[in-house]
């Protein structure tokens, strides 16, 4: 029976894989509907016959190894307690320490380790594409430093969360997952204020902007939305990539919008000034809070819906996984599992609530410059550099996308241009 649902869920998986590959490389029509033709969105307006070329390969293999990629995460979790690597796990910790803390601390360097041995193919073929087409500036050494970053954070994660989680789950087997999340909520936070001044650094160097003239500019529009001067960073990202990006990060008085030196780099201060009236909004309209308020409640849902499948997987094949108990730790990779499928489930959901929220920044940014040509050319010069489609499939769109598409950013741009022109 084991090596029966072995086979099922890796054959489930190859044809998963191959109906991605189908529909992105020969169903799936990523061309401009005809009527925006030769308008400013036209990728053909402002793109030359290579970069369309280009812009079209690289999203395809991109898109790919991104629908691959979550699904093997739940086949490698699947597959690691069919075969009883968790047990195995478990008893190399409890061999190695008699103390329960440790035990876990064992367990989870094993199940950490695994993991990123799994995953490490993907995501070097994952880099190497992104250097083959010149989005990625950044070198081996470099990028193996920030895997291991990844890697060590986010098992100081879990080494915080897990023994907490299950400790829960030993007490309450039947509200573990209510109190874990009101846990969860001051954890959140805390981690939130904390991203921007110690997480992000580990990563890149952050440092108030060196062009004084285009700071007084900036400064201008941010006294606009009363947002603190001490809130504008740049980030030094040219060593890692060719993309331009700008954000908003951070919560209280950790709060900054950063902006990467790229961007300062490729594009004039019209265009400069449009993307900080952008993230402005953000800060503005305080998107990071509903973002973390949305979070918190589709975690409660995540956390119940994953407390219910828990225990009807365990009851209906427990003996299979080698699963006797919810509240053992040999459970972990089926906690991940499901969470991990509820989390890709939800991602329409999550991503049309952040496409509707940078549809509002680009129209607060646009009142605000009221510079309706850098807007759109900033825009043609971010798909340039990142080689991204103008108008992604529908099914790349829902769950990949947390902007809008440059097709809807640019068209809405060029209509305002238009009623502008005509007043």
């Amino acid at each position: 029976m084991v090596r029966k649902m072995g086979v099922y869920a890796v054959l489930a998986f190859c044809l998963y894989g191959l109906f991605f590959y189908w529909y992105l490389f020969y169903f799936a029509d990523a061309k401009l509907p005809f009527e925006y033709e030769g308008s400013k969105a036209d990728p053909a307006t402002f793109l030359n016959g290579r970069e369309l070329m280009l812009s079209e390969e690289y999203s395809k293999i991109r898109n790919l190894l991104f629908f691959l990629s979550t699904p093997f995460e739940w086949l490698f979790y699947f597959l690691l307690l069919l075969f009883g690597f968790s047990k195995a796990f478990k008893q190399w910790a409890e061999s190695s320490s008699k103390y329960k803390f440790l035990q876990t601390a064992i367990y989870l360097i094993w199940l950490s380790f695994f993991a990123f041995l799994a995953t490490f193919p993907l995501n070097y073929i994952s880099y190497t594409l992104s250097k083959t087409y010149h989005i990625s500036t950044q070198s081996f050494p470099s990028w193996m430093k920030d895997e291991l970053i990844d890697f060590w954070l986010n098992y100081g994660t879990w080494l915080i969360i897990v023994p907490v989680l299950y400790w829960l789950m030993k007490k309450s087997n039947k509200r573990w997952w209510l109190y874990g999340w009101l846990l969860s909520i001051p954890f959140t936070l805390f981690m939130m204020f904390l991203q921007p001044v110690v997480i992000d650094p580990l990563y890149n160097d952050f440092y108030p902007l060196k062009n004084k003239e285009l700071e007084t500019k900036i400064l201008a529009l941010a006294e606009k939305a009363d947002i603190p001067a001490q809130h504008v960073f740049e980030v030094n990202m040219a060593d890692k990539t060719n993309s331009l990006n700008a954000y908003v990060s951070g919560i209280g008085s950790n709060a900054r919008i950063v902006l990467w030196d790229t961007t300062l780099n490729r594009l004039n201060d019209n265009q400069i000034l449009f993307i900080m009236a952008h993230e402005i909004c953000h800060y503005v309209e305080k998107h990071i809070y509903f973002g973390i308020g949305g979070y918190l409640l589709l975690s409660l849902l995540g956390l119940y819906l994953t407390y219910r499948l828990m225990n009807w997987a365990t009851r209906r094949w427990g003996k299979e996984l080698k699963i006797t108990d919810v509240a053992d730790i040999r459970s972990l990779p089926l906690f991940f599992m499901i969470l991990s499928i509820l989390m890709f489930a939800a991602s329409p959901f999550t991503n049309f609530a952040s496409r509707y929220e940078e549809t509002r920044a680009d129209k607060y940014a646009i009142e605000m410059t009221k510079n309706p040509e850098a807007a759109i050319t900033s825009f043609q010069e971010l798909s340039r550099s990142g080689l991204s489609q103008v108008n992604p499939p529908f099914l790349v769109k829902i769950f990949r996308y947390t902007h809008p598409s440059m097709l809807d950013r640019i068209s809405k741009l060029e209509e305002y241009e238009i009623k502008l022109k005509n007043k």
